[in-house]
């Protein structure tokens, strides 16, 4: 008779699951809300859509783990998914608006830095203070260009409808402490007059004034005392005028003055050739 060992069960030990991998749809949706607020500041565009683009690849790639049964975050990754797609939007209305931004902001400099021409118109011969002609209307037929030298009494009207007068020359005693000043030399003190006709305020900040005396056009150097030399500061509202006073200091033999006046980085300068 035959004999059989029968050989001891154990119980079978349980197979671990697999372990869910929630890492795709956990970092789409970080990526997604950093996206998302970096859009919110348009000169941040480019990481948001950097950040858009990623969490966008992360987010379906989580997804489709997740419906394989890799991972248990599938609302994670959707949301992160979402997000991504939100960035990428952003990103480009903010690239939109920060080149529309910049393009205005060169068009605003172009504008203020471009050369405003101006057109002579001659005075009524008197030169006293600088006025502008009675005859206005049969001036403007006489109109030439800024770049021709004008005369005392003249008027160089610009495009903004800024007017610069120019007055005669006047003998002037410079102050016991002038600056300036040679001895030998003959002083002149010479009245501007910017007329601001416009809509707009104007700025007097950049106005200058230089002059040479003779047919040599020496510099004539400007005088600084306690009546003249002070630097004009503000703006000239529409409507109103400002009077400049400019003492320059020229040879005793001279017999004329050029001034050239520049009403600032828009504008033209334009000469007066004055008779001493």
């Amino acid at each position: 008779m035959s004999q059989y060992t029968q050989q001891p069960q154990f119980p079978q030990a349980p197979v671990p699951a697999a372990q869910a991998r929630n890492g795709l749809g956990t970092a789409a949706l970080i990526l997604g809300i950093i996206g998302a607020l970096s859009g919110l500041i348009p000169f941040f565009f480019w990481l948001a859509g950097i950040l858009g683009v990623i969490a966008l690849i992360m987010g379906l790639a989580g997804r489709g783990r997740a419906k394989r049964g890799g991972a248990t975050n599938k609302g994670v990754a959707l949301a992160g998914t979402v997000l991504g797609l939100i960035s990428l939007i952003m990103s480009v209305v903010g690239a939109v608006i920060l080149f529309k931004a910049v393009d205005d902001a060169v068009s605003d400099i172009d504008k203020t830095i471009s050369d405003s021409s101006a057109v002579k118109e001659p005075g009524d011969g008197s030169a006293k203070g600088g006025g502008k002609s009675g005859n206005k209307g049969e001036d403007k037929g006489e109109d030439k260009s800024s770049e021709e030298t004008l005369e005392a009494g003249d008027s160089a009207v610009y495009d903004d409808e800024l007017t610069v007068t120019v007055s005669d020359p006047k003998a002037y005693t410079p102050g016991e402490y002038a600056l300036g000043h040679t001895k030998g030399n003959k002083a002149y003190l010479v009245t501007v007059v910017i007329d601001n006709a416009g809509k707009e305020k104007f700025d007097a900040t950049f106005i200058t004034a230089e002059a040479r005396a003779g047919e040599e056009g020496v510099k004539a150097e400007e005088i600084i005392d306690d009546k003249v030399g002070e630097i004009f500061t503000g703006s000239i509202m529409p409507g109103k005028k400002a009077t400049l006073q400019y003492a320059f200091d020229a040879p005793a033999d001279a017999e004329n003055l050029v001034v050239e006046v520049s009403p600032g980085i828009s504008h033209d300068d334009s000469q007066w050739d004055l008779k001493l």
